[in-house]
């Protein structure tokens, strides 16, 4: 359990900061969890008896020491670790009241609930404002909180074919497996969570310049328009919308997923120097006298030619012969790795992106490190994510600073 000294004692550069997490699922709590990696006391407010709905997403499920499930889902544990939970009944006028008394100590509050969903409880952004107006407000919807859509349900499935990105992913047409394909881990969810981090970060700046704290309005569907990136701008530019292109490259040739002896590896051969290298590495440098594999714009222009020589080559040694030789002669390579390759990988490992963490059932759990490595105020890892309501009675206190007996009286109400 995350107590009040452990709060007080990481050294996280949002070491100082208080969040409000009212979000549930994914995108929320993703960008609640990273506030809480760089040190930020998180609370997540839950429903009581349920909590967030994907602490039953399982299986798997957690264990504890007796081997036991405690019926929190790894789902749930990837996106809220280092929070602390409270359960708070929004329907009850007393629940409501708790909310906002801690909403007045909040330096931070994310919330996903439908457009409007929170108004009926007085705990929307304009409600919220006159008890706190240095509060900064993140509200993550699908479609935002403006617009025809806004009143429409958004999840991750529907945004990535409503936002174009399936329409860019998966085997083209007229070959086997053709059509649309979502990506393998909810990547709307995750780049709106990302997006969130940062827009709070920049309104905690103007918080610090002005004294005010605002409201940001984000919307999955917004944020995969915005991350398209450079297959949006050759939309933009040159009129036509981009194909589905597999694992290839729309810009580059050779550069995709190539057979080996015993398996697949991925070449990113993004010049001629680089083609030089690999094969001369395959013992076909004659192939550089083809006028077909001359230069950029041959190999773009005679793309299924290239690769098909490409992949008779590949075909000639292990995936792990050609990433020994590739490396060395600097061509751009690497495997295909299933995730227990992932993070026994050595490089993984050295980067600490393999993390064992306490949960409060009294064992330790593994988890996908944090990324960023600040050189003077490092991401720690106190804790695993909570057991529903672990925290409420000593959040009461913390923050909010209830006696005993009205903590009491919320509980055996079952407001808390």
């Amino acid at each position: 359990m995350l107590n009040k000294e452990q709060v007080s004692n990481r050294t996280g550069p949002l070491s100082n900061l208080k969040v409000l997490d009212m979000s549930r699922v994914l995108a929320g709590p993703w960008c609640a969890q990273l506030l809480a990696d760089f040190g930020a006391d998180v609370v997540k407010v839950e429903r009581p008896e349920t909590g967030d709905d994907t602490r039953s997403w399982g299986p798997p499920f957690v264990k504890n020491s007796k081997g036991e499930e405690t019926g929190d889902a790894a789902y749930f544990m990837s996106a809220n670790r280092a929070k602390r939970s409270i359960t708070i009944d929004l329907s009850k006028s007393e629940g409501q009241k708790v909310v906002r008394d801690l909403a007045t100590q909040a330096d931070i509050l994310i919330e996903n609930y439908k457009v409007g969903g929170l108004k009926k409880y007085q705990l929307d952004y304009d409600s919220i404002y006159h008890v706190n107006k240095r509060l900064i407000y993140c509200s993550i919807t699908g479609f935002g909180q403006t617009g025809p859509y806004s009143e429409r349900a958004g999840y991750d499935l529907i945004i990535q074919g409503a936002g174009g990105l399936m329409s860019i992913t998966g085997v083209p047409d007229g070959k086997p497996g053709a059509g649309p394909q979502k990506v393998g881990v909810a990547v709307s969810d995750l780049m709106t969570g990302m997006y969130a981090i940062t827009a709070i970060l920049a309104a905690l700046n103007w918080r610090q310049l002005t004294g005010e704290g605002q409201h940001i309005d984000l919307a999955l569907l917004d944020t995969q328009a915005s991350w398209l990136s450079t297959q949006a701008m050759n939309y933009l530019v040159g009129g036509q919308s981009p194909e589905r292109f597999g694992n290839e490259h729309v810009n580059i040739v050779p550069y995709g997923v190539f057979p080996t002896k015993d398996g697949h590896m991925i070449l990113g051969i993004g010049n001629n120097g680089q083609l030089r290298k690999f094969l001369e590495i395959a013992g076909k440098s004659d192939l550089l006298e083809d006028s077909r594999f001359r230069d950029h714009k041959s190999r773009i222009e005679n793309r299924e030619f290239v690769n098909e020589h490409i992949r008779e080559l590949t075909k000639t040694k292990t995936m792990d012969d050609w990433i020994a030789k590739l490396d060395i002669a600097g061509v751009p390579c690497g495997p295909i790795n299933t995730l227990d390759r992932v993070f026994g990988d050595p490089q993984i490992l050295a980067r600490n992106m393999r993390v064992n963490i306490p949960h409060s059932s009294g064992v330790s759990l593994d988890h996908p490190g944090n990324p960023i490595k600040f050189s003077k105020s490092p991401v720690d890892y106190p804790s695993a994510a909570p057991q529903l309501g672990e925290h409420t009675k000593i959040i009461l206190k913390d923050w909010v600073d209830y006696d005993d007996n009205t903590i009491e009286s919320l509980l055996k109400n079952g407001i808390t």
